[in-house]
């Protein structure tokens, strides 16, 4: 394809429009300094195939030029797209209105069976039958905050890689005509920091579509992954990727959506329930992100391997091991509340699941198995996505949660298995899923009694343990760190969360 374009002069002209738009952007002059058309040209430019040319401009222009309301280090509109094109590449179908009329059938018969489970209201929401493409979309607001302390960090580190090597290359080390005799390559470096901080942040931008993307594959619910992802009023199946997990199981459809309309309807009762839960899920995961640390001389072994011009060999190059293997003493205290949390809700999720389909459906307990194990063991997605922020989302003691939650049903009624989730310090820790007949104790001493338990309350919310404000959402339960939930000294302690201000049920194992 050599005669695509004519052959090279000194004055840019032979290029490729694409090529001499982008350098007329890139420099503000509608003239193109002949030393770097002639390089461009040598370089082989014009032998590109002209589609190909066109996309790989498409790709770069979209790194520069994000929309003024993309701010910070994640660009949610070039995520989505690429989630989107990951989905549509792996196959998506439109939800018919029979999956419609099934799942909005599905979740009106989970409500009334929660009713009887549970005290916790249903909240408003509409049920929603939606695609795969239709779950990124609902999700990707979240997925930007929950990352973005993520792509800050490696957008810093990047920036500072790319600096350093320029330096230490000096003006004689760059090729001849990028940059104006006399200029100090360092300098230009320094005044392109936003440029650089840009295309490293759609680097990561790209990523997390692309983490996204595959997830939407994988997730049978809007809440699957165990996270606030969508809005309360949105109670969603996808009915696609339900068939796909029934599939070979000889379970009647009916039976699966309803199964899961009904832990999709428990964990969203939850979120809307416990004011608290939520953000403080959310904070852990990016109290996480953080705190970590990135492998900078990884990035720059990796960088040195691959053309700075080439977005795309440098997306490949920094897919993975992005993060030093060693957490901080405040990242493994954020890692292990994370996890609790997410035990503890998953575990709560599969017993009053449990509770209300087992008088009801058939193949409840295999569906039950079977979603345990798939939250136990993660799918390929969740692995690409674990690769992205260096964070697996796995309630490893699901089991733990659920037989804690059990056993404290059977001791004090239901009433009381829910009471646990009126404050962060009532909640069970770590310890308590080691010890869960010790944690029945506890609440036990608290008072069996509504009143005796609302009176715990009361002291926790006013402070009298010396919390503080443990109520508020931002504060969370304030210096709750001591080794005994709720036990009257949970003002005591280390709460042990790093710089979350907000101490968890892990804090206090």
């Amino acid at each position: 394809m050599s005669d695509q374009f004519p052959a090279s002069d000194a004055s840019g002209d032979d290029l490729p429009p694409a090529i001499r738009d982008l350098l007329r952007q890139l420099t503000g002059s509608d003239e193109i300094d002949p030393q770097m058309a002639k390089m461009l040209s040598e370089s082989g430019l014009g032998d590109v195939d002209p589609g190909m040319l066109q996309a790989a401009m498409q790709q770069v222009q979209q790194m520069f030029d994000a929309p003024d309301d993309e701010a910070g280090s994640i660009n949610a509109t070039m995520a989505t797209d690429v989630a989107r094109k990951t989905v549509s590449a792996a196959g998506d179908t439109v939800v018919s209105d029979a999956d419609t009329r099934a799942v909005e059938q599905a979740v009106r018969i989970a409500g009334l069976w929660l009713d009887e489970v549970t005290a916790f209201e249903a909240p408003s929401a509409q049920a929603r039958a939606w695609s795969r493409a239709e779950w990124v979309e609902a999700t990707m607001p979240r997925w930007r905050t929950l990352v973005e302390p993520v792509a800050d960090g490696v957008s810093a580190a990047i920036g500072q890689v790319m600096t350093g090597q320029i330096a230490e290359m000096g003006e004689g080390g760059l090729p001849e005509g990028m940059v104006p005799p006399g200029t100090n390559p360092a300098a230009m470096m320094a005044q392109m920091q936003p440029m650089l901080a840009r295309m490293s942040g759609s680097m990561f931008s790209l990523q997390t579509g692309q983490a996204v993307g595959a997830l939407a594959a994988e997730v049978l619910t809007g809440t699957d992954m165990g996270l606030p992802l969508v809005a309360p009023h949105d109670l969603a199946l996808l009915p696609a990727n339900a068939d796909a997990f029934a599939a070979g199981l000889e379970i009647d459809r009916d039976q699966v959506l309803i199964y899961l309309a009904v832990r999709e309807g428990a964990r969203m009762r939850l979120f809307e329930d416990v004011a608290w839960l939520g953000p403080q899920l959310v904070r852990a995961v990016q109290d996480y992100g953080r705190d970590i640390r990135i492998d900078s001389d990884s990035i720059e072994a990796k960088m040195s391997q691959v053309n700075p011009g080439d977005p795309e060999a440098l997306q490949k190059a920094l897919q993975d091991n992005l993060f030093q293997p060693e957490h901080s003493d405040s990242q493994r205290a954020t890692l292990a509340r994370l996890e609790t949390y997410l035990a503890l809700v998953e575990g709560w999720v599969d017993l009053v699941t449990d509770r209300a389909t087992s008088n009801h459906l058939p193949q409840a307990q295999a569906l039950g198995e079977m979603v345990r194990r798939r939250r136990a063991t993660g799918g390929p997605a969740e692995k690409i996505f674990s690769g992205l922020v260096g964070l697996e989302l796995r309630p490893r003691r699901l089991r733990d949660a659920a037989n804690l939650f059990a056993a404290v049903e059977d001791r004090h009624g239901a009433s009381l298995r829910d009471a646990v989730w009126a404050h962060p310090d009532l909640a069970p820790t770590a310890a308590d899923l080691d010890d869960p007949l010790g944690f029945v104790e506890k609440v036990a001493e608290r008072g069996a009694g509504g009143d005796e338990l609302d009176a715990e309350l009361d002291r926790i919310l006013s402070g009298a343990d010396g919390s503080g404000d443990a109520g508020s959402d931002d504060s969370g339960s304030g210096d709750s760190g001591s080794g005994d939930s709720g036990s009257g000294d949970s003002g005591s302690g280390d709460s042990g969360s790093g710089d979350s201000g907000q101490a968890g049920p892990d804090d206090r194992a």
